[in-house]
């Protein structure tokens, strides 16, 4: 099996994640993807040219805000304004707590809340070149960052850490019930960014979601933290490896000897009595499609949606995709498929024929393409195939 490139850049957001506490939650993913319709207007920002332009080098576990900086953009809606970088960061889902350290902006977290848990393959974005010194920085950085809340922090919980922005990979963070809103938030000096895929509203949601979408949130994020150049580099590293992506995924395709039809995929995120499966137009289906795989829930709206076991049944899917959690590990979710009747006489779930991606990897973020290549290594090692 080839070994696929392991992007520098993006190894702090793994590491970071590793460097948590056993983090949990219990609910599933919210809503679509979605594209902003603003982008961030600063001095740092990247250029308009390509991303595949820029140096592919290793960023430093922490980068220096960018000089000059300005930042505006319209966010989901919401216009977001900075003079100055923000300091004390606060990130809840763990796609941004991994895209804030991905950027070199570790030191600046104060707080994380709804984290998924540590990213569950083995040392996916790790470059060997990595220096342990700086791997033991950054995971020592993180030990000491307080868990507002292994749930939706509450508005107290926030402000009780200072923060001076608030990066949010779910919309629905900003409610009274939650963070709080974010009118309210602004009034305090509190920056609020939801990640861009993440708008649940039109002209804000993408239909579908794309891997430049995806990039356009890095490079959003990057603007807003000052590390554009980081940013740059990231995005740079993950275009290069999902092109190493595709080129596997057309291998193992002339392997199988595959026909016109894809295979076909169902992909369970969370629940147990009504699964919540990807739907298609999010990340799910973003990822399938550049597996070379097909969504037996992609007729279905939105990011994900509910589905039924019968339903599942009846389309008998070739594989099944496993969403690791620590409130629904991937574990779990075989001995569910196993115990029901409906299920267990399914192909996939007969022979074993699943797929098992980590939840970060799952929304939005720098781990999507290192779910093009997990899926994609491990259909050819169910099938067999000596993939070179």
């Amino acid at each position: 099996m080839r070994q696929r490139p392991r992007p520098l850049s993006t190894a702090v957001g793994s590491l970071a994640l590793a460097g948590l506490l056993g983090l949990a939650a219990c609910a599933g993913p919210a809503g679509s993807a979605a594209d902003p319709a603003g982008s961030p207007a600063s001095s740092a920002s990247p250029s308009g040219g390509s991303p595949t332009d820029a140096p592919a080098t290793d960023a430093s576990p922490t980068e220096a805000p960018d000089a000059g900086y300005s930042f505006t953009a319209d966010n989901c809606g919401v216009e977001v304004s900075r003079t100055t970088p923000p300091e004390r960061i606060v990130t809840v889902k763990s796609a941004m707590t991994e895209l804030v350290s991905a950027l070199g902006a570790a030191d600046r977290i104060v707080g994380v809340a709804y984290q998924d848990g540590e990213l569950a393959v083995e040392d996916p974005l790790v470059s060997g070149e990595v220096a342990l010194g700086a791997e033991q920085d950054l995971a020592g950085t993180l030990a000491d960052v307080p868990e507002l809340s292994d749930r939706m922090p509450s508005n107290e919980a926030v402000l009780s850490v200072e923060p001076d922005l608030v990066l949010a990979g779910w919309e629905s963070v900003f409610a009274a019930d939650a963070a709080g809103e974010r009118s309210a938030l602004e009034a305090l000096g509190v920056t609020t960014f939801v990640a861009p895929a993440a708008c649940t509203q039109p002209p804000y949601v993408p239909d579908p979601l794309t891997f430049d979408d995806v990039f356009d949130g890095i490079t959003q994020v990057g603007a807003l933290l000052g590390t554009s150049d980081a940013a740059e580099r990231v995005v740079a590293e993950l275009r290069d490896h999902l092109a190493g992506a595709t080129e596997l995924v057309a291998e193992v395709a002339r392997a199988e000897a595959a026909t016109a039809e894809a295979p076909t995929v169902l992909w369970w995120s969370s629940g147990t009595d009504t699964p919540y499966v990807g739907a298609g137009t999010g990340a799910p289906q973003m990822i399938l499609d550049a597996a070379g795989l097909g969504n037996v829930a992609g007729d279905l709206a939105g990011g994900w949606a509910p589905f039924s076991w019968e339903a599942a049944a009846a389309a008998d899917p070739d594989y099944i995709v496993l969403v690791d959690s620590t409130w629904n590990s991937a574990e779990k979710k075989k001995d569910v498929l196993a115990g029901n009747p409906v299920t267990a006489a399914m192909s996939a779930v007969r022979d074993e024929r699943y797929l098992v991606l980590p939840f970060v990897a799952t929304e939005a973020g720098i781990g999507n393409v290192e779910a093009v290549w997990l899926l994609t290594e491990q259909r050819a090692r169910l099938e067999g195939l000596d993939v070179r």
